[in-house]
């Protein structure tokens, strides 16, 4: 086959998912179901609670860390998935990423807040880390695995989304310190 047959075959079947997708969304995700509206406030009550809670002098710093934790957990997840090793079965829109509530609110909005309570109180923000890494594995995803929201696959757990939780925060927090470290000396 030539590279030209192989995109072809590519976009054909990235439509026919597409497709598949949106048919999906219309029968079981859309806006009449419970599982759009829990998704739904899964994206917006997160933000809501950032609005009134963010530590406005440090915004950058903080929304730095935020975005850090969004994209490292945005394409992680969109890797597991195209492996088929985890699965969001309900999503807001067919057109945004699958698991958009969740990586873009929910998970970056928990270890922001908690890392601006960290480092406002000199708190041990790893130790921290592994009580809400904890929480967000093994009782927030094994919650949405119950009701049927996700699904593990081949071989996937709860302990392996801990450990990449655990990963991603300590990038984000490492990312952030060197960049702080870095803007402190361009200031000095």
């Amino acid at each position: 086959m030539t590279n030209d047959q192989f995109w072809k075959q590519i976009y054909k079947q990235g439509t026919e998912l597409n497709s598949s997708y949106y048919s999906y969304w219309k029968e079981y995700s859309d806006m009449g179901t419970w599982q759009f509206w829990a998704i739904a406030a899964l994206l917006i009550v997160p933000l809501v609670v950032l609005f009134f809670t963010v530590d406005r002098k440090r915004i950058f710093e903080l929304f730095f860390f935020g975005y850090t934790v969004h994209i490292l957990w945005t394409y992680i997840d969109i890797a597991m998935g195209r492996a088929g090793y985890f699965t969001h079965k309900y999503f807001l829109i067919p057109i945004l990423p699958i698991s958009f509530s969740i990586t873009a609110s929910v998970l970056p909005v928990g270890f922001l807040l908690l890392y601006q309570y960290c480092t406002n109180h000199k708190k041990n923000f790893y130790l921290f880390t592994l009580l809400l890494s904890a929480i967000f594995a093994f009782v927030f995803a094994s919650l949405e695995e119950y009701l049927g929201m996700v699904a593990f696959r081949k071989g996937l757990n709860a302990l392996h989304l801990y450990l990449i939780d655990l990963g991603i925060a300590c990038i984000a927090y490492w990312s952030t310190r060197l960049l702080l470290q870095v803007t402190r000396r361009a200031h000095s």
